[in-house]
């Protein structure tokens, strides 16, 4: 059947059957998070003895909890569902198997990637800050409960590991600062998955994913211990961005760009941007970095210098300039790069671009 509403099952007769529930028009306003309880509901005091849920991709497993002990369900996405539609339409007496749930574990599945829950940029208030900073596990993860465990999904769950990744790194670099910290983790994040594939974000279609999905990308703790480089920024810094976000400086939007952090958000490239950035090596004394650039489609970046060199005797701090300047003149949206120094061994020292062109202030293209 299509929709799982009260009245729908009413008329259908499914008292001892099993209802699939196939409603993709419906999808586009009732997501699955939300459809999928009211579904269970309906089914169960329509008196059905099973239910099929068809949804798009999206993690909706935690919800199936409320099936326990009261009829088996199952999730299937909609070209699923379409073959058991069809299944039903052309059998004269459709048999539904049920069988126990299986764990598929290993290189057989496709992680990490975002979840639909997850926090998506740009930043409405800041949006020369690049959010979200990371992405970690936080999907169906088993969580201490009171006096037992349970499977919890959500943004409560993903940041204990990045906590914990940070009481790491604080333990093997004591002296580092919170920023310097956080520019390893961001810094060294993977953008890729285990077959070196790109990660994917869910979405209405799923999606590749890009800096407004996963930041820096997903957190690589072993990768975080060695960095190379970072991108610190002086306690004092952030005084000087609250007081601009209390309007009490002028020249805020030049400061946020060159806030030293480990991404560039440029939201209004009209013509040209140049912005700086620092990197502080703590890795090898002596090292050289080149300079790999991606740019974002229809926008040119020029970075100065493209190669830094560090020895014993130098400073262990650097500066290098970025300019961005837009191909056409368009109101845009945005779109992705990124900027990477890599010392040819160890070390990949990568942060995320995000440049929106636009013509006029205040004019979003809705159409």
């Amino acid at each position: 059947m299509c929709s799982c509403d009260a009245e729908s099952l009413a008329l259908s007769n499914v008292t001892g059957k099993t209802v699939l529930c196939y409603a993709p028009a419906q999808a586009a306003t009732t997501p699955p998070k939300q459809a999928l309880p009211m579904a269970i509901k309906s089914t169960v005091e329509a008196g059905a003895k099973g239910l099929i849920f068809a949804q798009y991709t999206a993690n909706n497993l935690d919800h199936l909890a409320t099936c326990k002990g009261v009829m088996p369900c199952a999730l299937v996405d909609f070209e699923i569902a379409q073959r058991i539609l069809s299944y039903w339409d052309m059998t004269e007496n459709p048999v539904v198997k049920v069988s126990p749930a299986v764990s598929i574990v290993g290189k057989g599945v496709l992680s990490p990637r975002v979840a639909s829950f997850s926090s998506r940029g740009p930043s409405m208030l800041f949006p020369s800050i690049l959010k979200p900073d990371i992405a970690a596990p936080g999907v169906s993860i088993l969580a201490a409960d009171r006096n037992s465990y349970v499977f919890k999904s959500g943004t409560s769950m993903a940041c204990p590991h990045v906590s914990a990744v940070t009481a790491l790194l604080k333990s093997v670099h004591p002296g580092w600062s919170p920023t310097m910290i956080k520019s390893a983790i961001v810094t060294t994040a993977s953008v890729t998955d285990r077959f070196g594939m790109p990660i994917h974000a869910e979405a209405v279609p799923r999606k590749l994913a890009d800096p407004f999905d996963f930041g820096g990308g997903h957190i690589d703790p072993e990768r975080a211990v060695d960095p190379g480089l970072v991108y610190d920024v002086d306690a004092r810094e952030y005084n000087k961005f609250f007081n601009c976000t209390l309007g009490y400086l002028d020249g805020c939007e030049s400061y946020y760009l060159n806030l030293n952090l480990p991404s560039i958000a440029v939201p209004d490239l009209k013509d040209k941007v140049v912005l700086q950035r620092t990197v502080t090596n703590v890795g090898p004394a002596e090292a050289t970095y080149h300079l790999v650039v991606e740019g974002p489609a229809g926008i040119d970046v020029f970075v100065e210098p493209s190669v830094i060199n560090f020895t014993r005797s130098s400073s262990k701090s650097a500066k290098f300039m970025v300019r961005f300047t837009a191909r056409q003149r368009v109101q845009g949206g945005y779109t992705f790069g990124s900027l990477t120094w890599s010392d040819g061994g160890t070390h990949s020292v990568r942060i995320p671009i995000a440049v929106r062109t636009v013509i006029q202030d205040f004019v979003a293209d809705t159409s």
